[in-house]
């Protein structure tokens, strides 16, 4: 499975012939300094975790361009058709889609999800964590957490999907911070590699992984360069 991280939360995430953007936040990113078609070539799915605009980010750009088929909440997709995406597949907590070289599951995260219409927010659905389970690699399963906090029912998201690489944010303010997110890997997973997000973008969040790598203490983590594809 290869994994290239373009800042915040965005991943692009390659598995047999799937190639899944995962949050595409790119040309408002102000920390990613390539193209967006240069990083959804080939794109053939776009997962989003919620709907806050540094997680849509290009969604609907993409999807134009490359036919890429979107995945995420009911009220999400129903938003984002709204704006010119036409090849949409809804889902929801507890769900999983069934494609050919992969299935996509829709797990718990807290956190919010909306976007702005004017001054006025839009609900846009329960935030999610999304699991993608390989059926072209076995064994190779990964949880991006979305946004959200800590909590105990991350035990049984491991329990049910066993995620062996696990993306996890980190910048604390709107998400976990390092001493949280390290306690969540330690206490209720079992991730044999660990991507720290969501962090490093704006001045109001952590700007390094120092702190986190500090905190697992010698667990698996992986902090690719931006743009850089690992394979884990």
């Amino acid at each position: 499975m290869k994994v290239t991280w373009f800042g915040h939360s965005a991943f692009r995430v390659e598995t047999g012939n799937a190639v899944i953007l995962i949050d595409p936040f790119l040309s408002g990113n102000p920390t990613w300094e390539g193209s967006v078609e240069d990083a959804s070539k080939g794109a053939t799915h776009v997962v989003l975790t919620h709907g806050h605009s540094d997680h849509i980010g290009d969604t609907v750009d993409i999807c134009k361009a490359t036919g890429a088929l979107l995945i995420a909440n009911f009220e999400v997709c129903m938003y984002l058709a709204e704006k010119g995406v036409e090849a949409f597949s809804p889902g929801n907590h507890g769900g999983t889609q069934y494609h050919d070289d992969f299935d996509v599951s829709f797990v718990q995260a807290w956190h919010s999800s909306s976007e702005m219409d004017g001054d006025k927010p839009i609900y846009l659905g329960n935030p999610a964590g999304v699991v993608i389970t390989s059926k072209a690699e076995a064994g190779k399963v990964l949880l991006h957490m979305g946004d959200t906090d800590i909590f105990s029912d991350m035990g049984l998201i491991n329990e049910i999907y066993k995620p062996t690489i696990g993306i996890v944010p980190i910048g604390d303010r709107f998400t976990m911070g390092a001493r949280l997110a390290a306690r969540a890997c330690k206490d209720y997973f079992n991730f044999q590699a660990v991507i720290p997000c969501h962090y490093g973008t704006f001045p109001i969040i952590d700007q390094t992984a120092d702190k986190f790598i500090a905190e697992m203490s010698g667990q698996n983590v992986v902090v690719p360069e931006r743009g850089v594809a690992v394979s884990l």
